[in-house]
C-alpha cells in the first residue's frame, strides 16, 4: 500500500491539484491574544519552514488581528506536539502543523490516548514528495551507485530519519525491502536536523523533503537519486520514480493545519477562512511550486474523511515495517 497523489485526489474529491479553496464565511470572533501556532517538528524541517512562510504571509498582509508565534514541540515523533495541543487550556488559540506523524504517532503510542478525530479540520494546504538524497563527496550520482554501496557496507550504511515509524522510515523500510539492502537508521527529531547532519556527513543518505533538502542541493553540497512521488519531480527532471523502477509504491507527506480540540465553531470559521486566503495568495502558490509541493485543498469535512483513509492506510504500512 502507498500514498499516491491519485488516493489523494479523490480522498479530497477535488479532481485537480489545482483546485481553490471556496473562501469562508466570515465571522465576528477574532482572537483575543497571540496564536500558539505550534509545529509537529524540530526546527529546519518542512513543517518547520511551512508555519514560518505562513506567519510571514499573514502577517505580511495584514491577515489576523493577533501574531501566529511558532512553537517547536517535535519530541517523541510529535507526540509532544499532540500532547500540548489536545490538551490546550485555550482551544480557541491553538493550531497545529502537522504532517503523517498525526497518523502514525498515535498509532505507534496508543498509550498516549489521542484520537485525532476529536481535533478541529482546519486547512490542507498541500503534500510534499520524498526524495533519496546522498552528499555530492560520497562521489555516487545514481540509484544503482547507492544500492552498490549500501550492499557493500552489509549493514553499516547509515541513513538519518526523523524517527522508526515516522513517514521516511517508512520510505526507507520499503526501499530497503524492495532492493535488499540492510541498513542503520538514526532517529532525529526533525528534517532540518536530518537535513545538517548529511551536509555534515555524520550520515550517508536521507529520504529528506525537498523543501528540506534544497538549500544543501543548491549550494551544491547535495545530489538527489530517487523521488517517491507518482510522476518526476519538476525541479529534478533527471531523477526517475521509484514507479519507473517497477515497484508500485509512492508516499507524500501531509502539510495541514489543525485546530485544538474543542475549539469553538467560531473559532474554526475563522481559521478556516485565515487559511483559505493564505492558500490562495501567491506567495502561498509560488512557495508550493518553488519547494515542490503539489498544491490540494480540502474542506473540514475531507478532511475528516481523509483522515480516517490515512490511519488505515498507515496501519498498514506500519504494521509491514514491523513485520
Amino acid at each position: 500500500m502507498s500514498i499516491t497523489k491519485r488516493a489523494l485526489l479523490q480522498l479530497s474529491c477535488a479532481g485537480l491539484l489545482a483546485t481553490t479553496p471556496m473562501a469562508a464565511l466570515a465571522q465576528e470572533w477574532e482572537p483575543r491574544r497571540p496564536i500558539d501556532f505550534v509545529i509537529m517538528a524540530g526546527p529546519g524541517g518542512g513543517a518547520d519552514q511551512i508555519a514560518r512562510f505562513i506567519q510571514s504571509v499573514a502577517e505580511q498582509h495584514d491577515m489576523t488581528s493577533r501574531p501566529l508565534v511558532p512553537n517547536n514541540k517535535g519530541g517523541g515523533s510529535g507526540a509532544e506536539a499532540l500532547i500540548h495541543v489536545s490538551s490546550a487550556s485555550d482551544p480557541d488559540h491553538t493550531i497545529l502543523v502537522t504532517l503523517n506523524s498525526f497518523f502514525t504517532t498515535p498509532l505507534r503510542q496508543e498509550n498516549l490516548g489521542i484520537d485525532i478525530q476529536s481535533f478541529t479540520p482546519v486547512a490542507m494546504m498541500g503534500v510534499d514528495p520524498f526524495v533519496l538524497w546522498m552528499h555530492v563527496d560520497s562521489g555516487i550520482t545514481d540509484f544503482e551507485g547507492f544500492l552498490t554501496q549500501a550492499r557493500a557496507m552489509n549493514g553499516e550504511f547509515v541513513m538519518g530519519g526523523t524517527g522508526t515509524g515516522q513517514e521516511d522510515s517508512i520510505v526507507i523500510a520499503f526501499m530497503s525491502g524492495a532492493y535488499g539492502i540492510d541498513v542503520k537508521y538514526i532517529p532525529y527529531d526533525g528534517g532540518g536536523a536530518v537535513a545538517r547532519d548529511l551536509a555534515g556527513q555524520q550520515i550517508m543518505a536521507t529520504v529528506n523533503n525537498p523543501a528540506e533538502a534544497k538549500g544543501f542541493y543548491e549550494a551544491g553540497d547535495f545530489v538527489p537519486l530517487l523521488a517517491f512521488s507518482d510522476e518526476r519531480i519538476p525541479a529534478y527532471p533527471d531523477v526517475p520514480t521509484i514507479r519507473e523502477l517497477g515497484h508500485d509504491f509512492s508516499y507524500y507527506n501531509q502539510r495541514a493545519i489543525v485546530g485544538a480540540p474543542g475549539m469553538s465553531d467560531e473559532a474554526a470559521a475563522y481559521y478556516q477562512d485565515l487559511f483559505t486566503k493564505v492558500y490562495e495568495t501567491e506567495e502561498w502558490q509560488g512557495y508550493l511550486a518553488s519547494e515542490s509541493l503539489s498544491p490540494l485543498w480540502m474542506n473540514a469535512d475531507e478532511q475528516r474523511a481523509y483522515w480516517d483513509t490515512q490511519v488505515e492506510s498507515h496501519r498498514v504500512l506500519l504494521s509491514q515495517l514491523d513485520g
